[in-house]
């Protein structure tokens, strides 16, 4: 949507936030957090087999004890692309997700393909979805694409792993959402063992 449009829905709403004490601009972020929240847990599914509720709540269990465990499993991934939407920040996980499937591609003509589509996505200055990262890594990638290879991301994605990792990551263990899950995990595995 464009707001240069007269009559346009997005120019009196852009009009309409700017007139809004700061107040309501918090609360709707926290309406739109906790509209998250309850996105999230739709997207888990909670009527899951109990074997498998068993293992997921293992897994979420282990997502707090490293970083790597947490991208190592498919649900922990999207729980934390869930969290970076309510902190508008997924570009870095949609990237690092990019690169990983990027260094799979086996064809030249692909690769090459691929390499310009995400650096023009995620990495040049202004991109549509730009990515924390520095003008001297931005600039490497940029000479690496010349020669794609499957590592021409390598350095790119390794600033934006690091930064989810330091920043995102632990806030994401502190997020309502991720601590409702243990919670879950816990007391399910507690009354696992009250049955035995």
């Amino acid at each position: 949507m464009s707001c240069w449009l007269p009559g346009c829905p997005a120019l009196s709403m852009c009009r309409g936030l700017a007139a809004l004490p700061i107040t309501c601009l918090e609360r709707a972020k926290d309406l739109k957090t906790r509209l998250g929240i309850l996105l999230h847990k739709t997207e888990l599914g909670h009527k899951i087999g109990s074997s498998r509720q068993r293992d997921s709540s293992r897994e979420v269990l282990e997502w707090r004890e490293s970083f790597d465990q947490l991208l190592k499993s498919k649900s922990g991934v999207n729980a934390f692309h869930t969290f970076l939407k309510t902190e508008f920040s997924e570009e870095n996980l949609d990237f690092w997700l990019a690169c990983e499937d990027f260094k799979k591609t086996r064809s030249k003509t692909k690769l090459a393909s691929k390499a310009n589509k995400i650096f023009e996505e995620f990495v040049q200055s202004e991109a549509p979805r730009e990515v924390n990262i520095d003008h001297e890594t931005r600039e490497i990638t940029r000479k690496n694409l010349s020669g794609a290879t499957s590592t021409c991301f390598n350095e790119a994605q390794a600033k934006t792993r690091t930064l989810m990792e330091k920043d995102s990551y632990p806030r994401f263990l502190k997020s309502a959402s991720y601590q409702d899950m243990t919670k879950q995990a816990t007391s399910h595995s507690t009354s696992k063992q009250s049955h035995t």
